[in-house]
């Protein structure tokens, strides 16, 4: 471990937009876009306000790609990968919001968890806080410049007129988003919805400090200019590339906390635990993982111990270990096919009660009568 000099090096955008309805969300990421890419770089646009981001098409040329409900997470996860796949230079996710409030977003699955866990919004909010994650993680990570819209909640305050007179005014306060969403971004533009004018309450380029104007496509060009500006990485053939996202190999310290926590609460034996999962540590868990550690916690939550022999809890370690394997729900049998050279795998799967079946060249584990 060693300190080295802090350098800022070249990175993507990540902006956030906030305002409530009819504010001027859509128009002014559009704008922030086409300066940021550019008159050659290509512009997607993931839609869940009623197609409504085709209403500025005469600003320039973009692509759209409609989000219907429910607004799930995969949904989400989904349109970024293929954007990515398709090579878009931008991504403009045109609500944010109904991931975390819309109809099958985030709070409806922890609703629906709580329900039925009999009340228990702690096993809700085990599985949709990974859920979450996942979507921030998709687009921190992304290669793509990003922009993502968040409504805000509103309310009416009284306000002075130009006589003096106090009159109603309708004004965003906090985004309808998980609280803290906007740390995330390098910077975040609160959008009026009166005059559509955008303030930045958040700014990491120092280039909108006291700002307050209407967004445009030259504030995107200094955006561009701005994340140019920064260095770039040695690669070890020697040539100059500009850094990409690449991502966590390992779950965070926040994420390993959160084990923690939950690895009390149920009463689960840490080092029992760990051998199940195939780690010698909570910190050596990787990050693509999280998901299927947490779901192997819930299996100790339902039958008291994480290495029970039951289908559920057999799936489980299965996803966690990630050995490859199909369900026959007919027969009630889970078909493993670890690699030929897995021989730890294998060696799990004979602990857990698996046969192997040269017929169906696959280690089968059948569910008890």
């Amino acid at each position: 471990m060693a300190f080295v000099k802090a350098v800022r090096k070249r990175a993507k955008a990540r902006i956030g937009m906030c305002g409530p309805a009819g504010s001027g969300k859509t128009m002014s990421a559009l704008k922030l876009a086409f300066g940021i890419v550019g008159p050659g770089g290509r512009i997607a646009v993931l839609d869940t306000e009623n197609e409504s981001a085709s209403l500025y098409a005469h600003l320039g040329d973009y692509d759209v790609d409609v989000i219907k409900p429910p607004f799930t997470v995969e949904k989400y996860i989904n349109g970024i990968r293929e954007a990515e796949k398709q090579g878009y230079d931008l991504l403009i996710i045109d609500s944010l919001s109904h991931a975390w409030a819309g109809t099958g977003g985030i709070l409806e699955f922890v609703d629906a968890r709580t329900e039925s866990a009999k009340g228990n919004k702690f096993a809700g909010w085990r599985e949709a806080t990974p859920k979450h994650n996942s979507l921030v993680d998709a687009m921190l990570q992304s290669p793509m410049h990003v922009i993502a819209t968040m409504r805000t909640k509103t309310e009416y305050i009284l306000v002075e007129d130009e006589k003096g007179k106090k009159i109603p005014k309708k004004v965003g306060m906090a985004p309808v988003q998980r609280e803290g969403m906007d740390y995330e971004f390098s910077l975040v533009f609160d959008v009026d919805q009166e005059r559509h004018i955008a303030t930045s309450s958040k700014d990491r380029t120092e280039l909108f400090d006291g700002f307050f104007g209407k967004l445009t496509e030259e504030h995107g060009r200094s955006i561009q200019a701005w994340l140019d500006s920064g260095e770039t990485v040695q690669q070890s053939s020697g040539k100059s590339e500009q850094q990409q996202p690449t991502g966590p190999k390992f779950i965070t310290k926040n994420q390993v906390k959160e084990l923690e926590e939950i690895i009390s609460t149920v009463g689960a034996d840490q080092d029992k635990y760990l051998a199940f999962l195939g780690v010698k540590s909570l910190e050596e868990i990787p990050a693509e993982r999280m998901g299927a550690a947490i779901k192997a916690l819930d299996a100790k939550t339902r039958k008291g111990d994480a290495t029970t022999s039951n289908v559920t809890d057999i799936t489980s370690a299965l996803l966690a270990r990630r050995i490859p394997f199909e369900m026959n729900e007919e027969v009630g049998e889970v078909h493993a096919k670890p690699s030929y050279q897995d021989s730890s795998s294998k060696e799990f799967l004979k602990q857990q009660g698996f046969r192997w079946q040269s017929s169906e060249k696959a280690w089968v584990y059948k569910k008890a009568a």
